[in-house]
């Protein structure tokens, strides 16, 4: 395995300093220089995975994260970078941060919800490293860009060589998130990519972040909204919520409510299809009942908006 890694272009290097408390846990350190590589790593594995290291360095300090023998930094593969549009399918490298979104011009266009969550993700520093397959990996019910990719119909992609042959598959980020800090990335797979469905001219998205500083705290909720407007109305209306289930979800019985009706006419049964659908906790943020209050209080303001548009 070592003779293979060397011929794949991953550099083998003495565990680097590392101030968070792990430097006895990490015996190789390895930064692969191609997909082939990384995913030899993995096979052989176990591996923790490092790219922006902005969720995985302060959980390893609170004891969140544990880091396996092999720590791998996987920011020098060039298959996991870049954003790119081709036959109506949007693609964010793994390796796309933060910074790289709010700076492209199609997010920014036709993916407004996307830009509005990244301009309030953390600071900018954080942002300039902060990758959106790392803030997908982490599986936060709370995390910024898990609630606006949902409403676009996001699909992650993951690779493997678990019989040594190159196999890929793609998995709805709805479906690819099973729990708190969960997903069903197997130990072998790495995330390569976020593929998005180009949404038309008309489609309009906006998305909300409650926090006491919104963007630099964990928000207490989120809301992402997506509609295509028509003379008051609303069609393939989608609606996401994050930090108020276990997961960021959609909402499909509060899409329905609304779907190809008026906005005027169904917003208060969506604010009750929406308070059946969401299941929020009391935590230091936020108490449950405040959650609820600002689901109501916040969707209702954004439904009124995207319906005259």
């Amino acid at each position: 395995m070592n003779e293979h890694l060397r011929s794949t272009a991953v550099e083998r290097e003495p565990a680097p300093p590392t101030p968070w408390g792990a430097a006895d846990e990490i015996a190789t350190y390895l930064a692969p220089r191609s997909l082939d590589a990384a995913l030899e790593a993995l096979r052989a594995g176990p591996v923790t995975i490092l790219a922006g290291g902005t969720d995985l360095m302060p959980q390893s300090k609170t004891g969140r994260a544990r880091f396996h023998p092999t720590l791998m930094n996987i920011r020098r593969i060039p298959e996991l970078q870049g954003i790119g549009e081709a036959s109506g399918m949007v693609r964010f490298g793994a390796l796309a941060t933060m910074t790289d979104l709010l700076e492209n011009a199609l997010v920014r266009s036709r993916f407004n919800a996307l830009w509005q969550a990244c301009d309030c993700f953390a600071s900018d520093q954080l942002r300039n490293v902060a990758t959106i397959g790392g803030n997908i990996c982490n599986a936060s019910p709370a995390g910024d860009t898990l609630v606006p990719l949902l409403v676009f119909d996001a699909h992650v992609v993951l690779a493997s060589k678990a019989d040594g042959t190159l196999a890929t598959r793609t998995v709805p980020l709805r479906d690819f998130l099973v729990g708190p800090g969960r997903t069903s990335r197997r130990p072998d797979e790495l995330l390569t990519a976020v593929e998005v469905p180009l949404p038309n001219e008309r489609f309009v998205s906006a998305f909300y972040k409650a926090g006491a500083r919104p963007a630099l705290d964990i928000s207490a909720i989120s809301i992402g909204v997506g509609a295509n407007p028509a003379a008051g109305a609303l069609n393939d209306a989608r609606i996401a919520f994050g930090a108020v289930a276990p997961t960021a979800i959609r909402a499909p019985r509060t899409e329905a409510t609304l779907e190809g009706r008026l906005v005027a006419e169904t917003i208060e049964p969506a604010l009750k299809a929406a308070d059946d659908e969401i299941s929020p906790i009391s935590d230091v943020r936020a108490s449950a009942w405040y959650r609820r209050e600002l689901i109501r209080n916040v969707l209702r303001g954004m439904l009124e908006n995207v319906g005259q548009c």
